[in-house]
């Protein structure tokens, strides 16, 4: 099995799935090589690739946090915050970061406070209100801006707050701070789904370009990076591929059919 990340690896800078990409998944899939999305993309995201995905038409997703059937547009597992610690984080953050402000993804659709806002976010159905008003249901991630400080600065400043209460990763989106219950990665998500399917690390190979993939492709069998990638991702990545725009993971599926 073929397991890749979305945005920045599968798909092209504009976030569009070529031509090439489609053929090669279908292709691959009808060679025994069923390909997995595995995102930090929250369920809601992922609709508009439903008619792309292959093998079992699910998606590990929300950074690990929730597993998603494409096929019925419904999310089949998730692994959220402990609402204690994470209000105990928020808590933390608001006092260390002034002007912070949160949203939240869940299983139902996302949540943020009325201050939230990120120019790359879908904005259609969001619940708005104060914390306790967007969590009242389990949170897969919790997410946090600060438009005020350098995103850099911003990450770092999150980081030596939050500790190992929370996984901070980072999938390349500037000045966001992106968080899931300890232990939930990519890694997590993807080794829950393979173990119930029988699958083996070592029958996955993966492909990733940002440190977010990085626990994935530690665990798969054979670890891939777009050109593009990341210096960390490409320091782990026994295969470097041509870049997304290149179409490096199509590429990959056509070699193996």
């Amino acid at each position: 099995m073929v397991a890749t990340d979305l945005d920045g690896t599968l798909l092209r800078t504009d976030g569009s799935l070529s031509d090439r990409t489609r053929r090669a998944i279908v292709a691959a899939e009808a060679a025994g090589v069923p390909t997995l999305f595995v995102t930090a993309r929250p369920p809601r995201w992922l609709d508009e690739l439903a008619d792309a995905v292959g093998g079992p038409g699910i998606a590990i997703c929300g950074n690990g946090a929730f597993v998603y059937d494409l096929v019925e547009r419904q999310v089949t597992a998730s692994h959220g915050h402990d609402p204690e610690v994470m209000a105990e984080v928020v808590s933390d953050l608001r006092e260390a970061v002034p002007g912070v402000t949160f949203a939240v993804e869940r299983a139902d659709g996302m949540g943020r406070e009325h201050a939230y806002a990120y120019a790359q976010e879908h904005n259609a159905g969001h619940t708005v209100g104060d914390l306790a008003e967007i969590a009242a249901t389990p949170v897969g991630k919790l997410l946090a801006r600060c438009p005020q400080l350098d995103p850099d600065e911003f990450l770092r400043l999150v980081q030596s707050v939050v500790g190992s209460r929370v996984e901070l990763g980072y999938s390349g989106a500037i000045g966001l701070a992106e968080m899931t219950a300890p232990g939930v990665t990519k890694a997590s998500g993807l080794a829950t789904w393979c173990e119930q399917q029988g699958i083996a690390a070592a029958e996955v190979w993966a492909c990733g370009d940002m440190p977010n993939d990085l626990p994935m492709l530690r665990w798969v069998g054979r670890a891939h990076a777009v050109a593009n990638a990341h210096p960390d991702v490409l320091a782990v990545a026994d295969v470097v591929l041509a870049s997304n725009d290149d179409d490096g993971v199509a590429a990959l599926l056509e070699s193996l059919v």
